[in-house]
């Protein structure tokens, strides 16, 4: 079988992908760069999930491209405006046509003798096998599996005379008018789906073992609206994600900083956007940004509820009966549809497994080096956002460490770069360790480490990464680089430590 080799595969062409990429065809235009994706199109998760209202919890100043400036007075984009913004993006930088669209990836293998990765993956339509090979390998498929999210068994589910569909496979049109839905979950989706739902159903009851940290958020940028009138586009754009940015940063540092003060901050912007509702419904029991804060642009969650269209119930399923569900209180509640926004199942690498010289890697023993290569995993980008921040901002400056370190390797004439932990810094804690969403606290064991000291700290600090990826010398001391001669002859050595359990 043909092997087509490239200088660079990326693995996923969503955001993180189609941002990786464009950094590259900018900075090395005379690289070969092809895009392996599963789906028939781009956007990643804006092209699977369909489910009513989804859109952005982060605004789009700073959730967009840095490159490609988002021009737009909303604050939280729509799914569809994700999508065809990233659409948009691919076309003008010509990434169309270096997309292999329709493959499933099986294994990535590196070789020590030839000094390449070779990608197996299976076109889902045809099922025949293909096979690619490249020099750098750019993992940018996310960390949760497409095929299905987290849906848990319910006792007594089989005798429900209704619908109960996970929001993953929610398909779009899916028809609700004039039922009684059940949302379960409390987290970003369910936010979302309760006023989205409302005006259509009969009623929404958002289910939840514990409630979440909501802020309501004005959906129209109002001083970029004003500055529009008087400067330039693409200076209202800079400013307002400059200013976000600090926004956020200071937000979070604030909650880690003096979180008693900022729980009696949240509490009492919600108690006051829905004084109807008891409290112990809008009473999480962790501290903010233990897990992300939601958003209710123009407070659309909070006005649902204040006009009796939706509620809110707090309690533990006992069991679904034919009409809907008991809880463990006593309480019944009729349902024609459960939604069950239950979160996602973590899945790392688009669910193929990595080896070197057909020994898998024991990734989860690994530490993630300035959170965008992998200890003793040569030639292999990991593009992994911020949980704290917009997603797109770690992967933007992740995208222009990769070419930094591209044009290093092309002046120094080495072929192989491998991130090697000479200071004993392993630590036992997850690169989300303290982050604690139920799939993260599920898949915490499948996720690679940190350590105790740059750069195998994970700091989820945007300006400290910003300088460590885009500032620091890309030669420090513990990226190790060999040529090809040096690099085959030490091929051994690299086997033995990175797939050390």
């Amino acid at each position: 079988m043909a092997i087509k080799h490239y200088d660079i595969i990326i693995i996923g062409a969503g955001l993180s992908g189609i941002g990786t990429a464009c950094h590259i065809a900018r900075e090395h235009p005379g690289k070969s760069l092809a895009i392996l994706e599963r789906r028939e199109n781009v956007g990643g998760t804006w092209d699977l999930f369909r489910y009513p209202g989804i859109r952005s919890d982060s605004d789009m100043a700073s959730f967009g491209f840095n490159f490609k400036p988002w021009f737009s007075d909303k604050v939280l984009a729509e799914g569809d405006d994700i999508r065809e913004y990233v659409r948009e993006t691919a076309d003008e930088f010509g990434l169309y046509e270096k997309i292999k669209f329709g493959l499933k990836l099986n294994n990535a293998d590196w070789s020590s003798k030839e000094q390449n990765w070779t990608v197996s993956s299976t076109q889902e339509a045809s099922g025949q096998e293909q096979l690619f090979s490249c020099s750098f390998l750019i993992n940018c498929a996310g960390y949760y599996n497409f095929d299905h999210g987290y849906r848990p068994s319910f006792p007594g589910e089989e005798v429900f005379a209704g619908d109960i569909v996970h929001t993953q496979s929610l398909p779009e049109g899916f028809d609700y008018t004039g039922k009684k839905v059940v949302i379960i979950g409390s987290g970003a989706t369910a936010i979302t789906l309760l006023p989205a739902m409302a005006d259509k159903a009969a009623k929404v009851t958002m289910l939840q073992r514990s409630p979440s940290y909501i802020m309501s958020l004005p959906n129209t940028d109002k001083i970029s609206v004003v500055l529009n009138k008087v400067l330039p586009k693409a200076w209202v754009f800079k400013l307002a994600r400059r200013r976000n940015i600090l926004f956020q940063r200071a937000l979070y540092l604030a909650c880690q900083r003096w979180p008693e003060a900022m729980r009696k901050l949240f509490l009492s912007h919600m108690y006051k956007k829905a004084p109807t509702v008891d409290k112990r419904h809008l009473t999480p029991n962790y501290m903010p940004w233990d897990q992300r804060l939601c958003a209710a642009p123009d407070g659309d969650f909070f006005e649902c509820l204040r006009s009796g269209k939706a509620d809110i119930v707090t309690d533990h399923i006992d069991r679904f009966d034919e009409t809907g569900i008991v809880l463990k209180s006593g309480q019944h509640i009729e349902a024609d549809t459960v939604v069950a926004a239950t979160g996602l199942e973590v899945q790392l690498m688009g669910g193929s497994s990595l080896s070197i010289d057909n020994k898998q890697v024991n990734l989860p023993k690994k530490m993630a080096y300035k959170s965008i290569l992998i200890q003793d995993v040569p030639n292999y980008g990991w593009i992994f956002g911020y949980t704290n921040a917009p997603w797109t901002l770690k992967c933007d400056i992740g995208g222009r460490y990769l070419c930094r370190l591209f044009t290093h390797m092309e002046r120094t004439g080495v072929s192989v770069a491998t991130p090697v932990d000479t200071r004993n810094c392993a630590t036992d804690a997850s690169v989300l360790d303290g982050f604690a969403p139920g799939y993260i606290a599920r898949a915490i064991d499948k996720m690679p480490r940190q350590g105790k000291s740059d750069p195998w700290m994970i700091t989820m600090h945007y300006g400290k990464d910003k300088k460590m990826l885009v500032k620091d010398p890309v030669n420090d001391g513990i990226l190790q680089f060999e040529t090809a001669a040096r690099a085959s002859s030490q091929g051994s050595d690299l086997l033995k430590q990175a797939t050390t359990a």
